[in-house]
């Protein structure tokens, strides 16, 4: 199994400096991952890092609404059009968990939709933070994302004080309840070793977010 292949190697913290942005994609690079994870503001930079170096073939991902979820729609549309005119392959967004829980589930669609159209065709990956669910929630949260026309449903932002982030039964429940919409799963969150890489793919995840890249492939 190439496990380089699964791995948007990722590197979200709020004080990451340019030389630890530079360490990832050079890391990215000699590893040949399949992409790399990094706050907006790092998109223009990894972008032409990456072309520099030869090495197009690995997808610049970014984050929206990133951690809590809870701007505007409109923030978040500014965010994905800013995003994808700097490079940006893929966004990942984060869900408005109160509104799941609120229950206001077609504010959920609409935004996602948004999002997606906003998205100009690059994919859309949507975190659930499943720390903050329950199992029915899940199910819930994936249908809506279905219906939104995201291309992944992503377990977590990792940004849960004393959350455990991605699990495999989620991940397995996740896979469950949009396999046959043709929507993928992402795991991300406590992806630490390679064992636990391995059990992430197998539950059903195409892609997995991670800091320890290097680690699991080494």
């Amino acid at each position: 199994m190439e496990l380089n292949k699964y791995i948007e190697h990722t590197l979200l913290k709020q004080d990451a400096t340019k030389n630890e942005v530079v360490k990832l994609l050079e890391e990215a690079c000699k590893y040949k991952f399949l992409g790399v994870c990094v706050n907006p503001c790092n998109v223009s930079f990894a972008k032409q890092y990456l072309k520099d170096t030869n090495n197009n073939d690995i997808k610049v991902v970014t984050v929206i609404g990133f951690p809590l979820g809870q701007g505007t729609t409109e923030s978040k549309i500014l965010e994905t059009i800013d995003a994808v005119k700097n490079g940006s392959d893929e966004i990942d967004m984060v869900m408005n968990d109160g509104k799941l829980k609120d229950r206001d589930y077609d504010y959920i669609v609409e935004e996602i939709s948004k999002i997606k159209a906003a998205c100009q065709n690059h994919p859309l990956k949507v975190i659930l933070e499943t720390d903050l669910l329950t199992k029915d929630e899940i199910i819930k949260a994936c249908e809506l994302c279905i219906k939104g026309g995201a291309d992944f449903v992503k377990t977590s932002t990792g940004f849960v004080k004393n959350g455990v982030g991605a699990k495999v039964e989620d991940v397995a429940l996740m896979y469950e309840s949009v396999n046959v919409s043709g929507l993928k799963v992402k795991a991300s969150g406590g992806i630490r070793d390679k064992e636990t890489a391995i059990k992430m793919i197998e539950a059903g995840a195409t892609r997995l977010g991670t800091s320890s890249g290097v680690k699991i492939v080494s």
